[in-house]
């Protein structure tokens, strides 16, 4: 976990990408301050004109008072250039950061994906990142003007009485230990707020992607206890990060009415004995009191802000420090085409270090044949399609295709000689059309039907409203789970890549359909090395290799006539489903 001064140098690194904007707002904020700062200055003078010795000098007032204006109109502008500058770096850095968190997403190892809640990685991309933005615009629009008054207070305070500002820099230790010990201590409870957040969000992710099935089991009620639960815990968390954070300006605003105080009884008597601090003169250091202590209100105020923010950024600046996968070698060996001879050379592999799950697995496979792996749950079949597509790497031994160790190969090279279907489909927010032709963007529109009439989903893709071009809301919207299949296996018909990979591709079928798509995938299939997961044995009789796994070894091999002579496992398996 990220450390607060870790967080703050890695925002520094993106802020610090806007420089001449940052020194562009210094200017704008000098300027103000400079001129708010000369405002009392003015007021002083124009008390001295109106009672010193009696009389009122009214051309000095009126010209006074025209220099306090065009001070006063220049200040406005300033203000407001530097907020404009303000917005713009805010919203550059959130871009950039939400940029490089999307770009690290897609080099993380599918461990990380794996492993992470899917809802509390969107609440860090979006909603910590939202908060991390307010919190930066409101520490930039009070720091900077902020620090600039208090050090431009204290010179006019040095130039108007120096035992003045004395007293102030005397007592200004207090208020910065007394914000700084506060903010140090929210910021574990505003960290822990996020988190809890992030968990919030990741159970509604959970529920609203799975309201089919709560309703089914008629979960309702257990759902709305789980998330009062979830919503009492982020109410316990946010009232404690607020509570502490809020003693900060309270502490600070009786430190500085301190200050005032003192200010108003020394300026007091120094007038009474000294001529020469006029009247004019004690107004403006009690003015510079008063604008010496309100930052420190403001910059108190906006530490809960600021807090909360780095807190967020830091959820953040996890996902970007999160080790990558290995990266691909500077020059990989990705051939044009392959014939698709895949060897397994004494594969290990384990999810977890003390739980093995394939042990020294050895296969030859022959360029253009079908394998099938079949098995029970959790024997380690998908685990050997996702070491096939260097989803995962393995632990020990190798993979090679067509004889080149795949770790030699940079993985979109790899991936793009597999066509993959897997149980569970993905369609993306776009048209019928776009989501086959993801696999070959170049492709006409007489290429996409045809591979659409290949796997029998050319006749309800017409029945859609706009056909083709029919756009089908998150994850396919209302299509069920066959038509949502079938064009997923259009998809990969229409790139015809020499490698085909399909996990369980006809479970979401009807029988009659699955059929008739057998032929299509027969003919898919043909001269192409193809990896085949499935749980009904029957598609599979006519693979040319059947590979029984059981807790992740290799336990029978052989075609299907032959490991049901040898009557075995996979003879036990295969009339268990047709006995």
């Amino acid at each position: 976990m990220t450390t607060n001064k870790s967080v703050l140098r890695a925002v520094w690194r993106y802020v610090g990408a806007y420089r001449p904007l940052l020194l562009l707002s210094v200017v704008f904020a000098a300027c103000s301050v400079a001129g708010t700062l000369y405002v009392p200055i003015l007021i002083g003078r124009a008390i001295d004109c109106i009672i010193d010795g009696g009389g009122t000098d009214f051309s000095a007032l009126w010209r006074l008072l025209l220099i306090g204006g065009a001070v006063v109109l220049g200040v406005a502008l300033c203000q407001w250039l530097m907020r404009v500058i303000h917005n713009r770096i805010t919203f550059y850095v959130v871009r950039d950061l939400r940029a490089a968190a999307f770009s690290k997403l897609q080099r993380l190892p599918l461990s990380y994906i794996d492993t992470h809640s899917h809802g509390d990685t969107v609440s860090r991309m979006i909603t910590d990142v939202d908060q991390f933005a307010d919190g930066l615009l409101m520490g930039f629009t009070q720091l900077f003007t902020g620090v600039l008054t208090i050090l431009g207070t204290l010179a006019f305070l040095i130039y108007l009485s120096p035992w003045i500002a004395l007293i102030v820099v005397a007592v200004t230790p207090l208020s910065l230990f007394a914000a700084r010990f506060i903010s140090t201590r929210t910021f574990r409870l505003f960290r822990r707020q996020t988190e809890v957040r992030g968990e919030e969000t990741a159970f509604i992710n959970e529920m609203v992607g799975n309201l089919r099935v709560v309703k089914a089991f008629g979960h309702e009620e257990q759902n709305r206890v789980a998330y009062a639960a979830l919503s009492e815990k982020l109410r316990v968390c946010s009232l404690k990060a607020i509570f502490f954070s809020s003693l900060t300006n309270p502490v600070t605003r009786f430190v500085n009415s301190v200050v005032y105080a003192g200010v108003a009884l020394v300026g007091a008597l120094t007038a009474m004995v000294n001529p020469l601090f006029t009247v004019g003169l004690f107004s403006s250091c009690l003015a510079y009191a008063n604008q010496y202590t309100k930052p420190f209100n403001e910059i108190s105020g906006v530490l809960t802000e600021l807090t909360g923010a780095v807190a967020a950024a830091g959820r953040v600046i996890d996902i970007l420090d999160s080790p990558e996968e290995t990266p691909d070698p500077e020059k990989p060996e990705d051939p044009e085409w392959v014939e698709g001879a895949v060897s397994f050379r004494d594969v290990s592999f384990s999810y977890v270090p003390e739980k093995p799950l394939i042990r020294h697995f050895s296969q030859e496979v022959t360029a253009g044949k079908r394998i099938a792996l079949v098995g029970p749950t959790g024997c380690g079949k998908t685990t050997l399609i996702n070491l096939l597509m260097r989803f995962y790497d393995v632990n020990e031994g190798a993979i090679a295709v067509d004889g080149i160790d795949t770790r030699r190969m940079s993985r979109h090279g790899l991936r793009a000689h597999y066509g993959m279907v897997l149980q569970e489909t993905w369609l993306k927010n776009a048209t019928v059309f776009e989501n086959i032709a993801m696999g070959k963007p170049d492709a006409t529109r007489e290429q996409v039907e045809e591979a659409a009439r290949a796997v029998h989903a050319h006749s309800f893709i017409k029945r859609l409203p706009q056909g083709y071009d029919t756009v089908l809301g998150e994850d396919g919207g209302s299509l069920s789970q066959g038509q949502k299949q079938l064009l997923c296996i259009a998809r990969v018909m229409l790139a015809l890549p020499p490698m085909l990979i399909l996990d369980e591709a006809t479970s979401s079928i009807d029988t009659r359909t699955e059929l008739k798509i057998q032929d299509a995938f027969a003919r898919l299939m043909k001269g192409r090395t193809s990896f085949i997961v499935a749980h009904r044995l029957s598609t599979i009789r006519e693979a040319d290799l059947i590979l029984v796994m059981r807790d992740g070894d290799i336990i029978e091999r052989g075609t299907h006539e032959q490991l049901l002579a040898a009557g075995g496992f996979y003879a036990n398996l295969y009339n268990s489903q047709f006995a």
